[in-house]
């Protein structure tokens, strides 16, 4: 589903478009869609967000300027006519069309599905993604939002005929669309800038159902829809059901509100039950109006097609979560969608904790439109956090400012506590001071507030991180080196990336595990350092404590009775090696070339010249994240390639070792030398992590990426390694971004040339992989 060179849009030739405003949630999606249709993609954003970087990047949508090769410029609804690139564009005579416009004009060929409607058509489209995809039916589509699993592209140009899209009825643009579906989630009236009285947007989509060629999906319990329902047979050609408990296509949901939902399907519906990873009930009509969709579109979904439903970002996320506190995030922002989360949310929180509402305004329109609503859905909540409104490009106007609303929340019963305010380093200091155990706080709205969580999340952190520093003095022994901020460039053998917040060479197992159970007390995350061989540190550093066994304390070699040795996890490898060798035992040579320690070579089971790490353990001492340590025999552990699940979440202390013979020196350090010869020549001499992607099942992945001639390419100072390609190499004073950049280029261009998706074998510190690649 491919464009050539130069296709039609509007009448005329297009090969590139710019995007301005390609940071939003709704032009984001398109710019991907359009750069996957083979069109050259530009965009600039004066705000773009860190998670659009990648997945704009991935889909080689280029950030840039206005460039003179341009022939179509794409505006999102918050850039005016006024904005400088409207005016250049204006100037050199270049079209210049609405996002919506866009969309409208790109679907024109394709048998559309619209998902449109007031609340919730980001989650229905989401799910109507999800059940095809599950389902193997290959629609393209575009989301208006990211899912919440960072792998999962917001748009996709399919392989058949039908593109599920998300439809805004926000500009008007929605007048442009005659779907082949159309799936209402709910109306209500909203947009108030645009539609002046709720008739006016009740006719909008009126018109749009009298477009739509196919179907038209409503919900049954939406007051306004039943008045377009009447004989499912009013303007226009296509035929009308109803979905909900009492709808053509009907759900019940069997389960209770703390749970994920099983929904018992009936009227129209062929299957029967469907379970789904989400809750409540405003959710379950997402899901029934998502299936009957599906259905209607020819889709024969299983029981299980929305059983791994990832959800949206921004949709009741959860950005923190500990024994004591659930902080979530959600785009919610006009009164019913506020009033149905909330509702959901005191159905699921512990009866002794309490909701906390962070809430800010959007738009100043939209509150004086409903600040009466806004108040009554807010009292809801335990706590309300009142911030200044976020305008979204609109001037504020009499009634529409966060003061009035104040003055409307002060009305309600006095239960409901409400404080207004105009600064974040205040609402910081508040919420750090009025959070008690078992208290859920939510962060509401569709403007910056999520930012503003982020911003409080790291400030509660460094308070943490301090906290745990303070309780550390006078604790430690003076040989255990404990610092705040410490490097990691210098103690990986990539030599990139920021700070660890707090860092710790603990000298004993006394240290280590005070350090352990102290940083769970204080909720403070543990990253183990071996030798930092085959690990990428970000820029930003690693928020937590990072543990290094690099003490000579942990560097233990013994020889114990029937010639196996006991070995500390500080012990580096080469020297294991070495050692080993001078007690004339066989077995480790292949450890000798390997730039790690023992604990590290636990961890990620090492491997090289046809060996593995767990080839010649008999036991391993580890560390639990509770402080308590035991001895595990290789038979109970769960070993598979580079990896060891054992020790995701604890320490490796130590391990017992059995050599395969003995042998003289001389004998030994032969096989050595041979072993170091050939990895000197099959391997770069440059900084590197080792081999940075997994050899997928069959394959090598050194040889698919030089297949695709990646061999030399570079990112700023990072290079694909010209004498191994599955080495990436630190050539010129690369940064983390750097290498991160290239191996996201790498994975996408083996992706695309071999139809292999790489995996990394690195490990990352200061990220996920996920929301990287």
């Amino acid at each position: 589903m491919t464009v050539s060179s130069a296709s039609s849009l509007f009448g005329r030739p297009v090969t590139h478009l710019h995007c301005v405003g390609v940071g939003g949630m709704g032009m984001a999606p398109l710019a991907i869609y359009l750069a996957q249709s083979g069109y050259y993609v530009s965009g600039e954003d004066d705000a773009l967000g860190d998670e659009l970087k990648v997945p704009l990047a991935r889909a080689g949508v280029v950030l840039s300027g206005l460039r003179e090769t341009c022939e179509l410029v794409v505006l999102s609804s918050a850039i005016s006519a006024a904005h400088p690139t409207a005016r250049l564009a204006m100037e050199r005579g270049i079209r210049m069309v609405k996002r919506g416009e866009l969309l409208a004009e790109v679907m024109r060929d394709r048998r559309l599905v619209a998902v449109c409607g007031s609340h919730g058509k980001t989650t229905a489209t989401a799910m109507l993604i999800t059940i095809l995809q599950q389902s193997g039916f290959e629609a393209g589509y575009i989301l208006g939002g990211l899912f919440a699993d960072a792998k999962i592209p917001p748009a996709s140009v399919g392989r058949n005929d039908w593109v599920v899209a998300e439809v805004d009825e926000s500009d008007g643009t929605i007048a442009s669309f005659s779907p082949e579906i159309t799936l209402a989630v709910n109306l209500d009236w909203d947009h108030v800038d645009h539609y002046r009285q709720a008739s006016e947007i009740i006719t909008t989509f009126a018109d749009l159902f009298a477009r739509t060629k196919g179907n038209v999906l409503l919900n049954d319990s939406c007051t306004v829809s039943a008045g377009l329902t009447e004989g499912k047979s009013t303007t226009g050609s296509a035929k009308r059901f109803t979905f909900g408990a009492a709808g053509d296509f009907s759900s019940v949901n069997l389960t209770d509100e703390q749970d994920d939902m099983t929904l018992q399907l009936g009227g129209c519906f062929a299957s029967a039950q469907i379970n789904v990873k989400s809750r409540g009930a405003f959710n379950a009509m997402n899901a029934t109006g998502a299936l009957a969709a599906a259905q209607l579109m020819g889709v024969n979904f299983s029981q299980h097609a929305l059983a791994e439903f990832p959800g949206v970002r921004r949709r009741q996320s959860v950005l923190e979560q500990t024994n004591d506190l659930l902080v979530l995030e959600d785009y919610a922002h006009h009164p019913t969608e506020i009033s149905a989360l909330l509702t959901s949310f005191s159905a699921r929180k512990p009866k002794r904790g309490r909701l906390l509402v962070v809430f800010q305004p959007h738009r100043f329109s939209r509150t004086a439109g409903f600040v009466k609503e806004f108040a009554a859905a807010l009292s809801l909540a335990d706590r309300v956090y009142l911030l200044d409104v976020y305008g979204a490009g609109e001037a504020e106007i009499e009634g529409g400012t966060s003061e009035i609303l104040y003055q409307e929340c002060l009305k309600l019963p006095p239960a409901l506590g409400v404080e207004y305010i105009r600064e974040d380093t205040l609402l910081y200091r508040m919420l750090n001071r009025e959070l008690k155990a078992g208290d859920w706080l939510a962060f509401v709205g569709a403007g910056s507030i999520d930012q503003k969580a982020r911003e409080w999340l790291a400030v509660r952190k460094m308070t943490n991180w301090a906290k745990f520093s303070e309780s550390m003095a006078g604790k430690l022994s003076p040989a255990t080196k404990f610092t705040r901020e410490e490097s990691l460039a210098d103690k990986t053998t990539m030599q990139v990336g920021g700070s660890a917040r707090l860092y710790a060479e603990p000298a004993d197992i006394k240290d280590l595990q005070l350090l352990v159970r102290t940083a769970r007390a204080e909720g403070v995350k543990i990253h183990p350092l071996g030798r930092g061989s085959n690990l990428i540190v970000t820029d930003e550093g690693v928020d937590g404590l990072v543990l290094s066994l690099a003490h000579r304390n942990w560097a233990e070699f013994e020889v114990r009775a029937g010639g196996h040795i006991w070995v500390g996890a500080g012990l580096r490898l080469k020297n294991l090696c070495g050692l080993a060798a001078k007690a004339g035992l066989v077995g480790f040579e292949f450890l000798e070339g390997i730039p790690g320690n023992v604990g590290g070579a636990l961890r990620m089971n090492a491997g090289a010249m046809g060996g593995w790490m767990f080839d010649i353990v008999e036991e391993v001492q580890l560390m639990k994240p509770g402080g308590e340590t035991l001895m595990l025999k290789k038979s109970d552990m769960q070993v598979e390639y580079r990896r060891c699940s054992d020790l995701d979440d604890a320490i490796a202390l130590g391990a017992l070792l059995r050599p395969a013979a003995s042998a003289d020196f001389v004998t030994v350090k032969r096989q050595i030398d041979v072993y170091r010869n050939k990895r000197k020549e099959s391997q770069p001499r440059e900084p590197s992590a080792g081999c940075i992607f997994k050899n997928p099942p069959g394959e090598s992945a050194g040889k698919l990426i030089e297949e695709t001639g990646l061999k030399g390419v570079r990112v700023g100072g990072a290079e694909v390694s010209a004498i191994h390609a599955n080495f990436i190499i630190n050539r010129d004073h690369a940064s983390g971004a750097d290498v991160l950049g290239l191996i996201r280029q790498v994975r996408e261009k083996v992706r695309r040339s071999k139809g292999v998706v790489l995996e990394p074998e690195a490990q990352l510190f200061g990220r996920n992989w996920e929301d990287v690649l």
